[in-house]
């Protein structure tokens, strides 16, 4: 496998968790918070994306550094840490709002639909950053 190719599969490697967590992540838009099974499926989700797109950039900025292609690499690094960091947060958030939710909090699930809204945007900010540099991948 040429360079090239290397590096246009690491980018839809990482195109993959993030383009299924662009279409599945809207359905939970459909029902209620305040349900325990839903938002128990939904932390799931956010948990397994975390996970994937982690191990996906990581993958990714390998391949590029392999490839030497340094912006590359990095910006897949970028990617896969956020990941990692941002799924340390986000489920401590979540959990958090499950806990208030359980609790009564009336806001909790207000809460966790903002939460939901704002993974669902920086999904879809990176999504298009990295759709955005296919062409110059391919160069």
């Amino acid at each position: 496998m040429t360079p090239n190719a290397v590096a246009i599969a690491a980018t839809i490697i990482l195109l993959f968790p993030m383009g299924y967590f662009l279409l599945a992540s809207p359905a939970f838009l459909l029902v209620k918070l305040d349900i325990a099974p839903v938002t128990t499926l939904l932390r799931g989700m956010f948990n397994a994306h975390f996970l994937m797109v982690g191990v996906a950039g990581l993958i990714g900025a390998i391949a590029f550094a392999a490839e030497g292609r340094p912006a590359f690499a990095l910006g897949m690094g970028l990617i896969a840490a956020f990941a990692v960091l941002g799924r340390r947060w986000f489920l401590r958030e979540m959990d958090a709002g499950l806990s208030a939710r359980d609790a009564g909090d009336a806001n909790a699930v207000r809460w966790l639909r903002r939460l939901h809204w704002s993974g669902m945007l920086c999904n879809a900010v990176q999504l298009a950053a990295l759709v955005g540099s296919i062409p110059y991948v391919v160069v």
